[in-house]
């Protein structure tokens, strides 16, 4: 447990903070779910609504420092990825 005033606030605004990229993280998950069940289920429509939902919220997070950028990068890479293949068979 802190004992120090400004130790108590860092305890405070780490739980917030905690919070928040938890749910950001959450929603980013969904997504990319939304997209893979959307690519197997072969409605490319959908999956490219939700790709492009997704890159929105990736590059958000990546740029809010919830996930490092080259991984929000990563993520779209990939997703941009197997769109294409899945279009193409």
């Amino acid at each position: 447990m802190p004992n120090t005033k400004s130790a108590k606030k860092r305890l405070r605004q780490d739980k917030v903070r905690r919070s928040r990229n938890r749910s950001v993280k959450s929603a980013l998950r969904t997504q990319i779910k939304k997209i893979h069940t959307a690519v197997e289920a072969g409605d490319m429509d959908t999956a490219e609504k939700e790709f492009s939902v997704a890159a929105v919220k990736l590059d958000k997070a990546g740029s809010s420092k919830v996930i490092h950028k080259n991984t929000a990068a990563r993520y779209k890479s990939r997703l941009q990825k197997k769109l294409k293949a899945a279009k193409s068979a």
